[in-house]
């Protein structure tokens, strides 16, 4: 094959699928039981009108897709791209069953969003927008039935509006009692301490413990990030604390390249006001955006879309760890390519599983009335990550299998074993 063939891209839902049909033959998943996992269990999709700052009316699109809640409410963010649609948002949420199960959470899977570009709205315009889309999901979202968290241009802000809407639609006596309607929310509206950095902290920590496990260290070793919002930005920064160097970040506008190190707070200074954007910063050359994934480096983190390392590019890859921050970022044809070159894939359900247990550990705060402070949550963290991890390593050692094949097997089976002892509604 030569490089300059381009193969076309799977969806992300192809890809999905194509995990989850590869794990059920492998685990011999109950064929009742798999039939109920392939498909989702509500598709919502609501179109609502929302006045702008000039007086026009504009009509939005968003989605909320609900996969499977066998083992408890939905959970899983919603996201503001314009390239979001029902077929991402079932992938997104399937993935998010598979995540929730191998943390052993007492959740399910769900996820959406807008199709919609947020650079062109005001921050006055998005809160509308984020308003009404709250009322028009309804009841279709709940603190013990879905409750949504942060994603791709979302925030605490986000969820604050959410929760604040949602609450505003109860009883004055039952307002109370709905605050964990979502997770991710600001710490003075009732969210966690450290649930910013919980995501990125989980990439983190993964990669530790992959590296660690190898006799290695993080010191001097080289990484490159694919996106830099919530999740990139975290990573970085305790990559770097931990004696990694930053080589090169990309992101829709720009890919940049320091051989000397980037850094990470100078890099977070310059984008944070632009919207996220790292284009025209300083401390680093601009370099063209085909030869990121070429970069010789140790560690590969794609922390941005979905379907970014494909057949197309996933030979050029020289790093022996890639590290998914994002969800779904390797497709099957990419992935065959670097299991072939011995490199180690952290499967996302593993890797960035740690901003859903923040999440849970959120919602028990709220539904509890408590207040952890940020020591307690990281320490509860740390040690809910390095259980699975360890539950993950033990399975590929035990079936001499990826780290995906191995994460999959997991979550899938525990799924599985819920159905089983409870039983099918008839």
């Amino acid at each position: 094959m030569a490089e300059t063939t381009k193969i076309k891209k799977l969806s992300m839902y192809d890809t999905v699928m194509k995990q989850f049909n590869k794990t059920a033959d492998l685990i011999d998943l109950n064929p009742n039981i798999k039939k109920i996992l392939g498909i989702t269990n509500n598709e919502i999709i609501v179109h609502f009108p929302v006045k702008m700052d000039d007086g026009k009316v504009e009509v939005f699109t968003g989605y909320r897709v609900q996969h499977n809640n066998a083992l408890g409410p939905y959970k899983g963010g919603l996201r503001y791209h314009p390239t979001i649609d029902v077929e991402d948002a079932k992938a997104l949420a399937m993935w998010m069953t598979w995540k929730t199960s191998l943390a052993g959470l007492p959740y399910g899977g769900a996820k959406g969003g807008i199709k919609i570009d947020p650079r062109k709205y005001s921050d006055a315009e998005l809160e509308r927008i984020t308003r009404r889309l709250t009322y028009a999901l309804g009841e279709n979202i709940g603190p013990e039935h879905d409750i949504p968290a942060p994603d791709v241009n979302t925030n605490a802000q986000t969820m604050a509006w959410i929760a604040d809407t949602y609450m505003s639609t109860k009883a004055t006596s039952e307002r109370s009692q709905n605050q964990h309607v979502v997770t991710g929310k600001p710490v003075g509206t009732g969210g966690l301490e450290g649930r910013d950095r919980a995501t990125g902290f989980g990439v983190y920590f993964s990669i530790k413990q992959l590296v660690e496990s190898r006799d290695e260290s993080l010191k001097d070793k080289t990484f490159i990030v694919q996106g830099f919002g919530n999740v990139g930005y975290w990573a970085s920064k305790f990559l770097v604390e931990d004696g990694a160097k930053l080589l090169s970040v990309q992101d829709a506008h720009a890919t940049l390249f320091n051989k000397d190190g980037i850094s990470v707070e100078n890099l977070y200074k310059h984008s944070s006001p632009r919207k996220g954007s790292i284009k025209g910063f300083d401390g680093a050359e601009e370099m063209d955006p085909e030869d990121f994934f070429g970069l010789e480096c140790d560690i590969v983190i794609p922390a941005a879309l979905g379907n970014q390392i494909t057949a197309n590019n996933a030979f050029k890859i020289k790093a022996s760890i890639v590290a998914e921050g994002a969800n779904g970022p390797t497709d099957d044809d990419g992935e065959k390519i670097l299991l072939e070159n011995g490199i180690t894939i952290i499967p996302d359900i593993l890797c960035n599983s740690g901003g859903v247990i923040g999440s849970y550990f959120e919602w028990l705060q709220n539904r509890n009335g408590e207040l952890w402070d940020l020591d307690e949550v990281m320490e509860k963290l740390e040690k809910k990550l390095l259980k699975v991890f360890k539950n993950v390593q033990g399975e590929v050692d035990k079936s001499k299998t990826d780290w995906r094949t191995a994460a999959y097997k997991i979550a899938i089976s525990r799924i599985e074993t819920a159905y089983i002892q409870r039983g099918i509604f008839p």
